[in-house]
């Protein structure tokens, strides 16, 4: 897979969100295992933007480090600075779901005909401000 690229403002904006983070991964003495790297995975899928702190003292070898696993990954590298390197990858898209249609009851009489389910009090409430505005009563203190 290829290093995820962005545009300069894209960079600028993610690397100004992820400057309160903390390390999410911290690589130990084994380097990149396939263990790391799923839990980055995971990380990124969860969170999108994460950093990484890598304890290799080698300026060229973390690079060569962090290059790989953006690209194993599919991630873009937002920013470099020491130890710590901030991976960004977008979340998939969500396919939509659709809402259960609200259910009526009819068990009793005080709830016949009632609608029940998730967008039943919003339905209600906007009976009630219908009701309100279409009343044939003046506004006000009707001097």
């Amino acid at each position: 897979m290829a290093e995820l690229e962005l545009v300069r403002d894209q960079r600028l904006a993610l690397r100004a969100r992820a400057h309160h983070l903390e390390p999410v991964v911290l690589l130990g003495a084994q380097g990149l295992s396939e263990a790391v790297l799923k839990e980055i995975d995971r990380a990124l899928a969860a969170h999108e933007l994460i950093k990484v702190r890598a304890p290799i003292e080698d300026r060229t070898e973390r690079e060569e480090l962090f290059l790989q696993m953006a690209q194993r990954l599919a991630a873009a590298r937002i920013v470099h600075i020491g130890k710590l390197l901030v991976l960004y990858r977008p979340r998939p898209a969500e396919p939509e779901t659709k809402h259960a249609a609200p259910m009526r009851t009819t068990d009793n009489n005080r709830d016949k005909g009632r609608i029940h389910g998730p967008q039943a009090s919003r339905e209600r409430r906007n009976d009630r401000r219908n009701d309100r505005h279409t009343n044939s009563q003046p506004r006000g203190r009707g001097r």
